[in-house]
């Protein structure tokens, strides 16, 4: 036989010279959640090793990731019930917890890089990622409150936004706010293609989030769907978006793929809450090894991901399996 794929795998250190995938904590963005009060750590029951912190417990928890080399952090808010109307005032009121977590973290950590979440639902007295009549998501009408909400967090300091309510020409309308607040280097990370999928369960549990009544499928998309993923990205890119998300990540693979071949903007997966909870409970059940976490993240890269947002990032830095640069 001339060609034996088996030569360049017969040593670890010809195995890491041919390797075609790497992940570094470069490519890694770290989900955070967010509640008031004072030296709150509070662990999310569906999701083991995850934390809700207070703004001071933040402060710590970012300092520890820096250390490690993990620099990149999404902001996620518990609302309290009382605080939530239809409209989400709370989400641009100023002086809000979220508003004031945004500021501390730059103010403590200047090169650290926060993404912030632009949709309804975690100050919704709905559940929904927009204003709800009669049973229906209004869509223009909630393109006013998201780009109150993208300019609050754009005065606080956020580096990247990440509108995740998937309302109808939401990308441009807020590149235009920022732009004409003066806010043109702010970076609009879209959630281009996110599905009405079941696996964000521990999400909602962490945030209280889910919706009073009915479901999200009149904007969130058909999990049966992959190239309405094409329509969705290239209105994004045209309305000036700087990166493309797909959410759920592991479930969807192919979506990422397919965004990655047609776009030339950076594609960013989402491994949801529902990904790390299940991984979490059949290592916990010792049905499966650690190294699916790892396995698992290469996967979004070779599917062509250039940033992953997952609750594992400061997991696998710890535990060594990734490193930076």
């Amino acid at each position: 036989m001339l060609h034996r794929p088996r030569r360049n795998r017969k040593s670890a250190v010809i195995r890491d010279m041919v390797q075609e995938n790497h992940l570094h904590a470069q490519n890694l963005i770290f989900p955070l959640f967010i509640v008031d009060g004072e030296n709150q750590k509070v662990e999310v029951s569906s999701m083991p090793g995850i934390y809700r912190y207070s703004v001071d417990n933040l402060l710590r928890e970012v300092e520890s990731c820096m250390k490690l080399g993990l620099k990149a952090f999404d902001l996620f808010p518990a609302v309290e019930e009382s605080l939530k109307d239809k409209y989400a005032t709370e989400s641009y009121r100023k002086g809000t917890l979220y508003l004031r977590a945004i500021e501390e973290v730059k103010k403590n950590f200047p090169e650290a890089c926060v993404v912030t979440d632009v949709a309804m639902d975690p100050y919704s007295s709905d559940g929904h990622d927009g204003i709800v009549e009669n049973g229906e998501i209004l869509n223009d009408e909630t393109l006013e409150v998201l780009g109150k909400m993208a300019l609050a967090h754009a005065e606080s300091g956020a580096d990247i936004i990440a509108p995740s309510d998937m309302m109808d020409g939401r990308i441009g309308y807020l590149r235009e706010v920022l732009d004409d607040n003066g806010f043109t280097n702010v970076s609009l990370m879209s959630y281009t293609a996110k599905y009405a999928s079941a696996y964000y369960g521990p999400f909602r549990d962490a945030l209280g989030s889910a919706p009073k009544k009915g479901d999200k499928k009149t904007y969130q998309m058909n999990p049966a769907n992959s190239k309405e993923a094409l329509i969705e990205a290239q209105l994004d890119m045209e309305e000036g978006a700087d990166f493309l998300m797909v959410k759920p990540g592991l479930p969807y693979l192919d979506v990422i793929k397919l965004l990655h071949d047609n776009f030339d903007l950076p594609i960013a997966a989402y491994n949801v809450s529902g990904e790390y909870a299940m991984l979490k409970a059949a290592i916990a059940n010792g049905w499966l090894s650690e190294q699916v976490i790892l396995e698992t993240l290469l996967s979004f890269k070779r599917a062509g991901a250039t940033s992953i947002l997952t609750y594992h990032a400061k997991e696998v830095l710890e535990k060594g399996w990734v490193k930076s640069y």
